[in-house]
């Protein structure tokens, strides 16, 4: 085969000398090896959500939602570095030694761009919140740092996931159909696929489970052949959710065979079968359903996504042919995993400056809690092994000192009404109150794991098939923490849960709380760090916190209205782009200016200083709220978030920071879909927060808001 041609030439090429026998195999996702054309056998499924995952030891950097929680681009970016690096090494481990098993390929099924519409998704800490602007930037960067930037090889290959409408429930998702207006698509849930595809160049798109306005999104012509191939201009390969085709006969009912169900995955875009269904396109192709001419469209699709991966050159023309074994978890990787969790760290209440605390003036500290000491609580699901667990009661007694006396007690279980099977209900209960009192403050560490919210199918739990039924802590965790505040002792409420919980209570009773997520393995020492101060937190909430399950809509209603704080109606607790700091900042000189090119742009700059007497960082956030439009438009968002930054700042230090927003940023979305730029006024907010009031009072910080007049008009799409 000449090495002169191109990829897509020589794909063409190697498919033309396939029988259809053998083309059919290679668009299994467990794809054999066919000897006599020298294609080496190939597994398409691995995972790399938050660090190589299922395939052994690697760095297991905080879970999608936490990293959304750093609002910082760049640090997604370089995590994805390194992820692709252990990718590498680890692939050209297992290739030297003939191991092609699962997850040890180079076809990576990340990120998930879903929009997090609802706290009660168990999968929603896979994604990167619920805000299509966040979203798009996020996945954005991950795709380009997974990917890499090589001129001619894809040093892995990405996958948006999953496309699209997707968002539980899980239980139901097999046989689901995700019902949504053309504004809601086009608005909320298709945005951030769109920038993988069009500012990413993702190499795949997987679908989803569900049927998306009747049609099952692994098969949808509407999805797959109008949108992602038609308007976008997608080049790549997509991929089924696994056993997803079997559910266009088995239980969404819109064919009748499973020949039928291969049939319509395939002719609508489909590629390449994370399952069995496509061992019946020879069938389907006998029966007419069918072309050969598509099989081997989707063929030559898949082989050059290889031969993007250098599968198919020499292994020392691949830049990344060196990394071996030494290159996975290394020491320097598991430093940049503590780096990275301290950025994904919310501060939501610190009453009275309780934290950080000072290990000179405190004699004793009690740690309790059923997540004080999981080391599934640092994991999140889709995640790797890393070589070193250190979990919150490892970094407290890591970072205490020496003078300080350290109490731990479990005090329950994450959700039964016992620890030991013979004993009665809260059996750990009374450990934990006296440790309570013994000590001068408490840390409880409450939450949940991804054996609670995480995907149908998995460990997750039986009653809600991975979903939770409401935000209250499960089992007798909410019991715990009002034991231990009771003592009159102040608490630190440490959260590890990959959604938005009931805090109700711990707002109002307990001293401090820190929302943690699943922080990764070296998360432990990040909380601790924050704990004692060691750093200032600057995360944001990239989810609404919600005060309680009945403020939200049906968790089957796919309408944005009522959701997310776009579109909110009720009072939350706490508001999405929330989250104090140690140190203080100051806003002023806020400008904007609608450019003179007649194309919707602005330009927008703010004055950041920290007046506090520490260093810290500051996640800047610009909102675009458009003041009138059409009534086809309406109903508007409340506002948008078009830009954030995070700027780290001495004390006394100011800075600058200036956005470029761009057409798009003052954009409106029809009935029908259409994305406008119209004439007319907005107004732009820029702060630390939303320009909520509650965001407001809980910060003590107003937000600066500029007006501008737009004078063009644009069509987008």
């Amino acid at each position: 085969m000449s090495e002169n041609l191109s990829f897509k030439e020589r794909a063409h090429e190697l498919a033309t000398q396939m029988t259809l026998e053998e083309k059919v195999s290679q668009t299994l996702f467990n794809s054999p090896s066919i000897p006599r054309l020298g294609i080496p056998a190939y597994n398409w499924w691995n995972e790399a959500l938050h660090g190589v995952a299922r395939a052994g030891v690697a760095t297991v950097f905080p879970q999608a939602i936490g990293m959304a929680a750093s609002f910082d681009s760049e640090l997604i970016g370089k995590v994805a570095q390194v992820v692709s690096d252990e990718g590498r090494a680890k692939f050209n481990v297992a290739s030297k030694n003939s191991d092609r098993d699962i997850y040890k390929g180079l076809t990576f099924w990340s990120p998930n761009v879903n929009i997090f519409r609802d706290p009660r998704w168990g999968r929603g800490h896979e994604t990167y919140g619920e805000d299509p602007f966040l979203s798009s930037k996020m996945g954005e960067e991950f795709v380009k740092g997974l990917q890499g930037d090589n001129p001619k090889y894809l040093k892995a290959a990405a996958c948006a996931k999953h496309f699209a409408v997707h968002s539980g429930p899980e239980a139901v998702r097999h046989e689901f159909d995700a019902v949504v207006s053309q504004k809601d698509l086009y608005e909320t849930y298709l945005p951030a696929f769109k920038a993988c595809v069009q500012e990413a160049g993702v190499e795949a798109v997987m679908g989803a489970y569900n049927r998306t306005n009747g049609e099952p999104c692994c098969g949808s012509k509407t999805l797959l052949t109008d949108i992602l191939r038609g308007k976008w201009g997608f080049k790549g390969h997509v991929t089924s959710d696994c056993w997803a085709v079997k559910d266009f006969h088995e239980n969404h009912h819109v064919t009748s065979t499973a020949p039928e169900s291969a049939a319509l995955a395939m002719n609508n875009g489909c590629d390449v079968n994370c399952g069995n269904m496509f061992y019946h396109l020879l069938t389907a192709q006998k029966e007419g359903l069918i072309s050969e001419e598509t099989i081997t469209q989707s063929v030559e699709r898949l082989l050059e996504t290889r031969m993007k991966l250098g599968l198919f050159d020499p292994p020392e023309q691949i830049p990344w042919n060196g990394l071996g074994y030494e290159d996975i978890d290394k020491p320097d990787n598991a430093a940049f995993s503590e780096e990275a969790s301290r950025k994904t760290l919310v501060l939501l209440k610190n009453e009275g400056n309780i934290l950080p605390l000072d290990p000179k003036k405190i004699k004793s500290i009690a740690v309790i809690g059923p997540n004080a000491d999981s080391r599934a609580a640092l994991e999140g699901n889709y995640s790797g092994t890393p070589s070193e667990y250190v979990t919150v009661l490892d970094g407290i007694r890591e970072k205490k000192g020496e003078g300080v006396r350290l109490f731990y007690a479990p005090g329950c279980h994450i959700f039964k009404d016992r620890t030991e099977s013979l004993a009665q209900s809260g059996d750990r209960m009374v450990e934990a109150v006296e440790a309570a009192k013994a000590a001068d403050i408490s840390i409880v560490v409450l939450g949940l794991d991804a054996n609670l919210e995480g995907e149908e199918g998995d460990d997750s739990n039986s009653y809600a098939g991975g979903d939770k039924r409401d935000l209250s802590f499960p089992g007798q965790q909410n019991e715990l923490l009002e034991k231990v505040i009771a003592t009159g002792k102040p608490v630190i409420l440490i959260v590890l849960a990959g959604s938005s919980m009931d805090l109700r209570y711990a707002h109002e009773h307990a001293a401090g709380i820190v929302q943690a997520w699943y922080p990764g393995g070296q998360g432990g020492r990040a909380v601790a760090s924050l704990i004692f101060g060691e750093y200032s937190p600057s995360a944001r909430l990239p989810v609404t916190f919600y005060r309680q399950s009945s403020d939200l809509p049906e968790f089957t209603d796919y309408a944005m209205k009522g959701r997310t704080y776009r579109y909110l109606e009720s009072e939350p607790l706490y508001p999405f782009g929330y989250g104090l700091s140690y140190t203080s900042f100051e806003y002023s000189n806020l400008k904007a200016d609608a450019e003179p090119d007649g194309e919707g742009a602005a330009s927008v700059s703010v004055f950041v200083k920290n007046t506090g007497s520490r260093k810290g960082a500051e996640i800047v956030q610009v909102y675009i709220e458009r003041l009138d439009a059409p009534e086809e438009f309406k109903p508007l968002p409340i506002w948008s978030l078009k830009g954030f930054a995070s700027v780290e700042l001495d004390a006394g230090e100011s800075k600058e920071v200036s956005f470029k927003l761009n057409a798009e940023s003052f954009s409106l979305f029809g009935k029908d879909g259409r994305q406008v730029v119209l004439p007319g006024k907005a107004y732009i907010y820029a702060g630390g927060s939303q320009p909520d009031k509650i965001s407001e009072g809980l910060r003590g910080q107003s937000v600066l808001k500029a007006e501008i007049t737009l004078n063009c008009e644009k069509i987008l799409g």
